[in-house]
């Protein structure tokens, strides 16, 4: 028997304390609420006998033993906002007939933090005497650019060893670099479109848009005929402001953006069917001119792959256009060999042709570990001792904590291939016997940093 089983132990309790913590709406970006969270989980760390500490509110960790190496595992309590179409309560635990667990953060990233805190727990109980120092790290600010981990670190040391249960089984030994962009032009100049609205969020495919038309009978008609022929769904309503046209897309994880629909850039494709790019304002040119319905960045002379992580890949993530303002947030995920600064000025240099301004609101370095590191051999020991096969390696689109560890620590599960998870999408959701195998490796390689390191 593998110590990882052991945390079958608490399989009920693990569930119910997870509909507590899901029932909490951190939404990413709203403090208060993340705060919430963070409480919670410190408040269940110190009920379980551990030490327990939070730093400025943002970050927090629950610890077992002392001395020797410093080994974390970092989660996050904030989500992505819940967006449209779910079938159940996005935020209430919800257990289908089909053997899965529904709800925002049960995969991204909830269930994992609660499954680590329960790992420190079941090692506490079991009387395990560890060489190293062990820390669950939780933090509130994943989703919008990692700057918890920033500030708990200006406090708290980098583990050496680490692992991220925020991604896919296998072992992830690397991550795109990631350019998150505002784009903004001086005011909106459009005549024919008043109004756009789209997206709550820069690292999720928009699954809704809007626009408000000053445009003529024959005009919506001709708009109405044309959407037959586009990629996507329309709705065309009469209002006192002007025709609303409604574009309804699928919302997907900025990192795999070909599996989403955007919502945005099908409305502003549409449009520019029908319009002349000046009637419409900078903005949505720019989109039109330079992105269109693409996510490969073709159209701003970014396209590119290499053969360790594959392609760069661009998604709109908002777009709001009123009376004075234009603006847009773009995601950019790129190889992990690319030069980043290179891409922005590539970027920047097309904007600045059509009068758009860059911001650059986050840009994060790519990560990519050797297969022989010791954070490499150890998980894939623990995944081996539980799934009886070792893991494959893999590299990601995709955030995660990893890439604020100094190259010490990589992404590890929860999710296994061709697992559906839809995360960042409407019915967020993992299978429950999935999620406790998850739960065993995480405690297998949580005992393993604890005790040998």
């Amino acid at each position: 028997m593998s110590f990882g089983e052991k945390i079958m132990d608490y399989k009920e309790d693990i569930i119910t304390d997870l509909a507590e913590l899901i029932a909490i709406q951190s939404v990413t970006g709203i403090q208060e609420d993340c705060k919430a969270a963070l409480d919670w989980m410190m408040k269940k760390a110190i009920d379980f006998g551990l030490k327990a500490g939070s730093i400025n509110n943002v970050a927090g960790h629950a610890e077992l033993g002392e001395g020797g190496k410093l080994c974390g595992v970092l989660t996050h309590l904030d989500v992505v906002p819940e967006g449209n179409n779910w079938d159940s309560l996005p935020y209430e635990l919800s257990i289908g007939d089909n053997g899965y667990m529904y709800g925002r953060g049960v995969v991204d990233d909830k269930g994992a933090a609660l499954i680590t805190l329960y790992c420190l727990k079941a090692l506490k109980d079991n009387g395990v005497i560890g060489k190293n120092t062990l820390r669950a790290i939780f933090g509130t600010c994943e989703e919008r650019g990692m700057n918890d981990m920033d500030e708990y670190f200006k406090y708290e040391p980098v583990p050496e060893l680490s692992f991220t249960p925020d991604s896919d089984y296998g072992i992830c030994k690397g991550e795109k670099g990631i350019l998150q962009l505002e784009l903004y032009a001086d005011t909106h100049d459009g005549t024919t479109l008043t109004q756009m609205h789209s997206g709550k969020t820069i690292n999720a495919v928009p699954d809704t848009a809007y626009a408000l038309l000053d445009c003529s009978e024959n005009e919506d008609h001709q708009l109405a005929r044309l959407a037959d022929a586009k990629n996507g769904s329309f709705e065309f309503y009469y209002t006192i402001d002007g025709m609303m046209v409604l574009s309804r897309g699928k919302a997907a994880h900025a990192a795999d953006p070909d599996e989403g629909l955007n919502a945005a850039t099908a409305l502003i494709d549409l449009l520019t069917s029908n319009f002349s790019l000046p009637s419409l304002g900078s903005m949505p040119s720019f989109i039109s001119h330079y992105i269109g319905t693409d996510t490969d960045g073709v159209m701003l002379g970014i396209k590119m792959r290499d053969k360790e992580s594959g392609p760069l890949t661009v998604n709109v993530g908002t777009v709001h256009i009123d009376e004075g303002y234009a603006t847009c947030t773009m995601d950019v995920r790129y190889p992990v060999t690319a030069d980043g600064d290179e891409i922005l000025e590539k970027i920047t240099r097309q904007a600045n042709k059509e009068g758009i301004h860059v911001k650059v609101l986050a840009h994060i370095k790519p990560l990519y570990l050797d297969e022989d590191s010791d954070i490499i051999k150890i998980l894939s020991e623990s995944y081996e001792n539980i799934m009886g096969e070792k893991p494959s390696m893999y590299t990601t689109g995709g955030g995660t904590y990893a890439r604020k560890l100094g190259g010490k620590g990589v992404a590890f599960g929860p999710v296994f291939e061709g697992e559906v998870s839809n995360i960042h999408n409407a019915n967020e959701c993992i299978n429950v016997d999935k999620f406790f195998k998850h739960a065993q490796i995480c405690l297998e390689a949580m005992y393993n940093l604890y005790t040998k390191g």
